[in-house]
């Protein structure tokens, strides 16, 4: 009927026996190498390359890339169980290894040439490089559209000036490239005669003169990430860098963007499952009054409200992850449906983490809002899990669309 929803896949979405293997060594690697530094990291706000490279020699970073170019060739739920148990630990290195394969990878994999999937996968599948995705730009925020950055063919160059703001992993020692969006031209529709900008994507590499990543931001959170500003002043890169169809950039840089809520709900179930395991643990050693804080059912209650919010938002990311690898093969989830559960994950995952933190924040009481414990960290990372990939008022529109309704 006009208006309903459509019926959604059938997908099975528990994860199997190796996919828990994968977890259990993906959580040693972070208990043994994030884990005692996350807090000195996130305090000196220091980006820990020599521990990015040995997630990339743990091939974190190629789980979803083809053996071709180093890669695992695994499915994207691999992919997500690794964002979820880095993120346990330390949320800055979860987004660190998200940017890297779903705004860094993903845009080169999926709409490069040859010759650029060859020249830049190997390292970046590696890990011994990473890559940026800017698109967003100041003044612009959520409204890609919007974008006023332009790049130029002048005698077979493309001449890029503009601004971007908030790009992950596009100013540290081992960045390789950023991939930008910018005006190209000016296309007519055909039915209306309207005029509308014409947006495509070009790879800018690290180093190329006009190119300047600006001081790293000062952040609430995600401080051991590597954030920057970035601007481009006549910076010349040759016609054979630009990323898929001219004037497909935003549609192209959209579909990234739905596997990336998916891997952010991932960040966020992270979040919770750490939020859940501190206040489990404070709440079993904490005497007041005499008996562990846990036996105050006020208390207890709120842990168990986490542990729901922890286990439906793992549902709802592991289903929008299955939807995703239903269709490598050209069957299952139709692009509408995975769409639609992506924002629903990236919706109820990262709203219940902004709500988890409060919750642990307050089951540890004025130890909570000490830099001391972990969980004031988690607090001041996981706010802006509402935010990136598109702001949970994004993923409302999207969801509403989704079910019919003409929302503006």
């Amino acid at each position: 009927m006009p208006g309903m929803s459509q019926p959604t896949t059938t997908t099975p979405y528990e994860l199997s026996r190796e996919h828990e293997e994968f977890r259990r060594s993906v959580r040693e690697f972070a208990e043994a190498e994030i884990a005692p530094h996350a807090a000195r990291w996130d305090r000196e706000h220091h980006f820990p390359v020599d521990v990015v490279q040995k997630m990339g020699a743990l091939g974190l970073f190629g789980l979803t890339a083809p053996e071709e170019y180093g890669g695992a060739d695994g499915d994207f739920a691999s992919l997500c169980v690794a964002i979820e148990e880095i993120g346990r630990v330390d949320q800055s290195m979860g987004i660190t290894l998200e940017a890297a394969v779903g705004l860094g990878i993903n845009p080169i994999l999926t709409y490069g040439s040859a010759e650029q999937r060859e020249t830049w996968l190997p390292d970046l599948v590696a890990g011994r490089r990473l890559a940026g995705f800017g698109l967003t730009e100041p003044g612009a925020g959520s409204d890609a559209g919007a974008t006023r950055t332009r790049a130029d063919l002048v005698d077979g160059e493309w001449v890029v000036n503009g601004a971007k703001q908030f790009i992950t992993n596009s100013g540290s020692e081992i960045t390789s490239l950023v991939t930008v969006t910018a005006r190209t031209g000016v296309r007519t529709d055909p039915a209306t005669g309207a005029e509308r900008p014409e947006i495509s994507a070009v790879i800018v590499p690290s180093g190329t003169p006009g190119f300047t990543a600006e001081k790293a931001y000062d952040k609430l959170g995600w401080h051991a990430s590597d954030t920057h500003p970035l601007t481009f002043t006549d910076v010349r890169v040759p016609e054979d860098h630009l990323l898929g169809e001219r004037g497909r950039g935003y549609a192209q840089f959209l579909a990234t963007l739905d596997d990336g809520r998916v891997a952010i709900a991932a960040l966020a179930v992270g979040c919770l499952q750490a939020c859940l395991d501190m206040s489990l643990a404070y709440a079993g050693d904490r005497q007041t009054f005499g008996a562990p804080i846990g036996r105050k059912q006020g208390l207890a209650f709120q842990i168990a409200d986490l542990e729901v919010m922890l286990h439906a938002s793992r549902l709802l990311t592991y289903r929008a992850a299955a939807m995703k690898d239903s269709q490598r093969d050209g069957g299952g989830a139709s692009v509408a449906q995975f769409k639609q559960a992506a924002a629903v994950a990236k919706l109820y995952a990262t709203e219940a983490a902004v709500t988890g933190t409060r919750i642990a924040t307050q089951v540890f009481g004025g130890y909570g809002f000490m830099e001391e414990y972990p969980v004031a960290r988690f607090y001041r990372d996981a706010k802006v899990l509402e935010i990136g990939e598109g702001t949970s008022e994004v993923q409302r529109m999207l969801i509403a669309r989704g079910l019919g309704l003409p929302v503006e």
